[in-house]
């Protein structure tokens, strides 16, 4: 018997549905929710700090003013040993503001170390007066880790967590995906509010060709043959009775008991925020892409890890090669954030993580790797964003899977998905491609499966409302093809499933919304 998924994409295959009418697929969802049954499409509604829920707050933490450290702007001296004296005295509060006055402040100049500026404790913000009178200038580049990888350059400015995750108990009953329940087998040592990792890495031979689909393997994908499918997912819990665990979110992956799924507790910091701040690099030479580590990385900026309900919000990053990232972390937003000047190497993307929200960005520079992901991430949502038409979004290998994009706009090609042959494929189940606009090119038959190159290998997406171009899809390539060449309704399916799970869409959004009219 065919799959439930199979056969409604055989049933929505060539549908064309008029602009103000619902969706099928949809349909098939709220009735789905409404009966309990596994509806084809994954709940993307969790994704975004406090599960987008309520607004990005402006706190009110005890104000440490660089200046007052050391800092002056708009002079030729590094701010950076100030920068690190307002965080440590921040940390050792127990929270605070690193407010930055408007000006232009030096890191990373030629007379500085090449250490990081860290952030190891919760409830720190950077904030700037404004956010284009705020401009934080990386003046060199640092270099890699390892000259030989050059991949390694590292992030100036990155949030961590001190502790490891540590194994609580094992998981003992077989979960639906999209379902928000677990049992273990002792639960004795979580309590409600903890956040806990739910993983897996098994290379069953069933298990990898489900999570593959009808996508067939090359031996060289080494990672998910010989390793296993990895899955790692953070969730907060809400409730546990016995050794039932129910989280405040969904689960985007089927669990097999048999498959040895594990439970951690997650070690991590919590609302760190960066608002307000012109991030600027130096980078001002052509990027070529894997010419050299300065290219790919020389000007990394921003890299936020194991971090919960964080945010970067209304700021710019400029000339920069890797703006920022979400790494090992869970429902955190970037808000309002546009790149710009040189183009460089990677915008915004979600890296091992849970339920991150990209929203309303602008990658002007159109870097080489736009919005996207990679890693396991899973439930990321890059939402009403645009990037150039000279580049494509990121899918970076390494077992990404339920990634949504929803009202994005910029080019839609082959080639800039990125990741090594060996941890193919680019994206695993669940990428939804919904009412985005094609601004490039059209192309005719376009593969998820390319056959000129290893390269670009997709498990077949969903695809509903593309429109734009006017390109056209392998069909046997995409799980559901839905009104190609038209948007549908509801216009945004973010925006609708959290309506639908919430009653009505949240403040922040309407407010959001409103602006953009």
């Amino acid at each position: 018997m065919k799959s439930k998924s199979v056969v409604l994409a055989v049933l929505l295959l060539n549908i064309v549905v008029g602009f103000g009418q619902k969706s099928a697929i949809w349909n098939d969802f709220v009735s789905a929710k409404n009966s309990g049954k596994e509806a084809v499409l994954p709940d993307f509604s969790y994704a975004g700090y406090k599960f987008s829920e309520e607004a990005i707050p402006r706190v009110n933490y005890k104000v440490f003013n660089v200046t007052d450290f050391g800092a002056i702007p708009n002079d030729k001296v590094s701010d950076k040993i100030a920068i690190k004296k307002a965080i440590k005295a921040a940390e050792e509060n127990g929270e605070g503001i690193i407010y930055f006055p408007k000006g232009r402040y030096l890191i990373n100049t030629s007379k500085d170390d090449q250490s990081l500026i860290i952030v190891k404790s919760s409830k720190i913000v950077f904030r700037g007066e404004e956010e284009k009178n705020t401009v934080l200038f990386f003046d060199k580049d640092l270099p890699p880790a390892d000259p030989e990888k050059l991949w390694t350059c590292p992030s100036a400015i990155q949030v961590q967590s001190v502790n490891k995750n540590v194994y609580i108990t094992k998981v003992v009953a077989d979960a639906s995906r999209e379902t928000r329940s677990i049992k273990v087998e002792d639960a004795s040592k979580v309590k409600i509010g903890d956040w806990l990792v739910i993983q897996v890495l098994n290379n069953d031979k069933d298990l990898v060709s489900e999570d593959l689909g009808t996508l067939k393997p090359d031996k060289e994908w080494t990672s998910i043959l010989e390793q296993g499918v990895k899955v790692n997912e953070v969730h907060q819990v809400a409730s546990i009775n016995g050794n039932k665990i129910q989280f405040a979110s969904s689960i985007h992956y089927k669990i097999r008991a048999k498959h040895n799924w594990e439970v951690y507790s997650f070690a991590h910091v919590e609302h760190i925020g960066f608002e307000n701040i012109t991030f600027e690099g130096n980078w001002t030479k052509k990027f070529i892409h894997h010419r050299s580590a300065q290219d790919d990385g020389g000007w990394s900026i921003l890299k936020i890890s194991k971090a919960v309900n964080s945010w970067i919000k209304d700021c710019t990053f400029r000339n920069v090669n890797n703006a920022a990232s979400f790494s090992h972390s869970a429902a955190s937003t970037a808000l309002n954030v546009t790149i710009e000047g040189n183009l460089g190497h990677s915008a915004i993307h979600a890296s091992r993580s849970t339920n991150i929200l990209i929203a309303n960005c602008n990658d002007v520079s159109g870097m080489h790797h736009s919005f996207g992901v990679d890693g396991n991430s899973s439930g990321t949502v890059i939402w009403k964003s645009k990037y150039a038409s000279h580049t494509s979004f990121e899918s970076h290998a390494s077992q990404p899977r339920c990634t949504l994009l929803d009202n994005v706009e910029g080019g839609f090609f082959q080639g800039r998905a990125g990741g090594a042959r060996f941890n193919l494929p680019n994206h695993g189940k669940h990428l939804v491609l919904w009412n985005f606009k094609e601004i490039d090119e059209p192309e005719e038959g376009f593969r998820f499966v390319a056959n000129d190159t290893w390269y670009w290998r997709i498990v077949p997406p969903i695809i509903v409302g593309f429109h734009g171009a006017g390109t056209t899809f392998k069909k046997d390539e995409v799980e559901v093809l839905e009104s190609l060449g038209k948007p549908v309704n509801p216009e945004s399916l973010f925006e609708e499933q959290l309506k639908l799970r919430l009653g009505k869409l949240p403040d922040w959004i309407t407010v959001k919304n409103e602006e953009g009219k």
